[in-house]
C-alpha cells in the first residue's frame, strides 16, 4: 500500500449529490479537495433515486448550477397522484407551487452533472472507493488498476450512502424500520407524468417515467417479502393485484417484465454525525423512507451544509466547535421534521387493522406520541 506524500485539505468519498456539492463548496472556498467517486450502484444505465422537487431551486440558485441543470433537459414532474387512506386517486399538482414543477431525473446524468461542476470549480476527480478510515486517513482503492493506498487530508466528508464507512467507525446507526424496495424499469407504459403511489395491504407501490422508461417499485419490510417477488413472474403476479399502478404497464406481457432489482428503503440516521476531522453528509447522515420524495434534495442541502462546515474549520480552527454543532443542529431540524411527517403520513392509512406492515408504523407513531 503506497501512501500520499503532503495531505489534502479534504478529502470527500463518495461521488453522489450530497459528495458532489461537498467537493464544489469546499473547492470553490480555495481549499485542495479530492472527490472520490467509486463508480455508483448504477446498472444498466439506471439509477433509483429519480425525483426532485420543485423546492431545489433556490438551492441549485445559489450553488450556481439552476440554469446549467434547466437546459439539461431532465423530464417535467407535474405532480403526484395518491391512493392512500382510501381506494380513490387523489391529485396534487405543482402548478401552484411557489417554486413551479419538479423533475424525473436520469439520475446518473444529474449525478455526472454535479461531479463535473466540482471539478470545474478546482476539485479534482478520483475513480476510487474508500475501504477504512485509519488514524485520520483513508484507505482507498483505485478503480481502474486496483492499487490499494492511503490517501492524507485533513477533513473527511462522508457521502457514502447508507454504507456509511467513515461515520459508522465514530457513531451509532438508527434504523427506523425494515422497508426495501423490489423494482423494475419497463421499457414503455402509459406516458402520464405525475408519479403514482398505492398503498396495499403489506406495502405501498409507486410508478413514475423515468428517461429510461417507467419505474414500478413495490415497498415493504424485509421479513414480510413473498419470495416470489424476486423473479419477474412474481412481481408481475404481485403488480397485478393492486387497482391503480398496473394500469401505468397495461399492454405489456408477463414475458415483459424484467428482473426486478432491490435496495434499502428504511430511515437511518447517524449519531453523532460529526466530530473531529470528519463529517457526514447525504445517506450516510440521514437517510429517508422514500415516500417522503425528499432523499435527493436533502443529499443537495446537507453535502452544501458539511462543505461549508469543513471549510469554516479549515479557515479557522478555533470556530471547529461552533461549525460542528451548527451542522449538527442543521440535521437534528432536518430530522424532526421528517420524523413528523412520517408520522402523519403512515397515520393516514388506517384500512388495514391487522396488517404487520401498517400495524408496525401504527406502532411506532404511538411510541413516538408518547
Amino acid at each position: 500500500m503506497t501512501a500520499q506524500s503532503s495531505p489534502l485539505a479534504a478529502v470527500v468519498a463518495g461521488g453522489g449529490p450530497a459528495g458532489a456539492v461537498a467537493a464544489l463548496v469546499l473547492a470553490r472556498a480555495g481549499h485542495r479537495v479530492h472527490l472520490l467517486d467509486d463508480g455508483g450502484p448504477g446498472q444498466d444505465g439506471f439509477k433509483i433515486g429519480e425525483f426532485l422537487p420543485p423546492a431545489v431551486r433556490p438551492l441549485l440558485a445559489d450553488l450556481g448550477l439552476l440554469d446549467d441543470f434547466l437546459a439539461s433537459g431532465h423530464p417535467v414532474s407535474t405532480g403526484t397522484y395518491a391512493a392512500w387512506g382510501s381506494e380513490r386517486l387523489h391529485g396534487r399538482s405543482h402548478l401552484f407551487d411557489p417554486y413551479g414543477h419538479g423533475w424525473h431525473l436520469d439520475r446518473l446524468r444529474f449525478d455526472a452533472f454535479l461531479r463535473d461542476a466540482a471539478v470545474a470549480a478546482g476539485a479534482e476527480l478520483r475513480q476510487a472507493g474508500v475501504l477504512d478510515r485509519v488514524d485520520g486517513g483513508l484507505v482507498v482503492r483505485e478503480r481502474a488498476t486496483g492499487a490499494v493506498r492511503e490517501v492524507s487530508a485533513r477533513w473527511t466528508v462522508d457521502a457514502t450512502g447508507r454504507r456509511c464507512v467513515i461515520g459508522r467507525r465514530h457513531g451509532s446507526r438508527r434504523r427506523q424500520d425494515r422497508l426495501v424496495a423490489a423494482y423494475a424499469v419497463f421499457p414503455d407504459g402509459d406516458p402520464e407524468a405525475r408519479t403514482l403511489v398505492e398503498a396495499v395491504a403489506d406495502g405501498w407501490w409507486y410508478t413514475t417515467l423515468v428517461p429510461a422508461g417507467r419505474l414500478v417499485a413495490h415497498l415493504t419490510d424485509a421479513d414480510l417479502v413473498d419470495p416470489s417477488l424476486r423473479t419477474p413472474h412474481g412481481f408481475r403476479e404481485a403488480l397485478g393485484r393492486t387497482e391503480h399502478v398496473r394500469r401505468r404497464v397495461a399492454g405489456r406481457g408477463p414475458g415483459a417484465t424484467p428482473v426486478p432489482r432491490w435496495a434499502p428503503a428504511h430511515g437511518l440516521w447517524l449519531e453523532p454525525s460529526a466530530g473531529p476531522g470528519w463529517v457526514a453528509a447525504g445517506d450516510a447522515a440521514l437517510a429517508f423512507d422514500p415516500l417522503s420524495s425528499q432523499g435527493i434534495l436533502m443529499a443537495l442541502h446537507t453535502g452544501a451544509r458539511a462543505g461549508r462546515a469543513v471549510a469554516d474549520c479549515l479557515a479557522d480552527e478555533g470556530r471547529t466547535g461552533a461549525a460542528l454543532a451548527d451542522y449538527t443542529a442543521f440535521l437534528k431540524g432536518i430530522a424532526t421534521a421528517y420524523r413528523t411527517n412520517y408520522a402523519y403520513a403512515y397515520g393516514q392509512e388506517q384500512r388495514w387493522p391487522l396488517s404487520p406492515f401498517w400495524g408496525r408504523r401504527r406502532t411506532a407513531i404511538s411510541h413516538r406520541a408518547t
